[in-house]
């Protein structure tokens, strides 16, 4: 059960659906921890389900789709071309995500980052207690499914704070390259924290993986 992580996700989507033909199918990655390492604050029931059903879900059906995407690509059927888009972007946002979203966690995470995304999250959010409290708000506040996240505008050299809703991806439909995403669909805490999503943002961050985002942070400045 045990693997090292990538930092990336496990496979970049194509962005060129035309590149289908030679394509490797999407496969579930290794947490990079136990299902019960994150307890108490994430219990091990919600991990496992989480992981290896839902997360596992979106690669099954990104599959399935991209099948029949490259089906219809090699038919020239344009209509179905598009009926099938708006489940590539759920599934394979959904894929993308979660495959961010585990790196983002360690049962060694917590605290406060160190160095340059510290320096960071102060010049643009004014202090960590700061830039915690607006993700956290963001987060409680998106309506039904979706996620919060840390962003990085490389086009303003600037973090942001975004909610997307659903499985949307955060490059995908905002431009910003994502560095820390909280996942507040009902599934990633319900069996523990019924339904009050405030209780669940609140022990979260007692396993944030700051050298994970630091990682990412780093690497999008280059």
């Amino acid at each position: 059960m045990l693997s090292r992580a990538a930092l990336s996700t496990s496979r970049t989507l194509v962005p060129a659906l035309g590149c289908l033909g030679s394509r490797q199918k999407h496969s579930l990655p290794d947490l990079p921890y136990d299902y019960g390492a994150l307890e108490p604050h994430i219990n091990a029931q919600i991990m496992q389900l989480h992981h290896s059903k839902h997360h596992a879900a979106y690669v099954n059906n990104l599959n399935t789709i991209e099948e029949k995407y490259l089906e219809a690509l090699e038919k020239g059927d344009i209509t179905a071309q598009i009926a099938l888009q708006p489940g590539l972007k759920f599934n394979g946002g959904g894929h993308i995500n979660h495959s961010i979203f585990w790196t983002n966690l360690s049962p060694k995470g917590g605290g406060e980052p160190k160095g340059e995304l510290l320096e960071a999250i102060k010049r643009d959010f004014g202090s960590f207690d700061k830039f915690k409290e607006k993700l956290t708000t963001v987060s409680v506040g998106v309506q039904g499914s979706g996620w919060g996240w840390l962003g990085f505008n490389k086009e303003q050299g600037r973090l942001q704070i975004a909610a997307c809703f659903n499985q949307d991806p955060l490059q995908g439909t905002t431009g910003l390259i994502p560095l820390l995403g909280i996942d507040v669909w009902e599934h990633a805490y319900y069996l523990q924290y019924k339904n009050v999503r405030p209780d669940y943002l609140k022990a979260i961050w007692n396993v944030i993986n700051w050298e994970n985002v630091t990682e990412r942070y780093m690497a999008c400045k280059k």
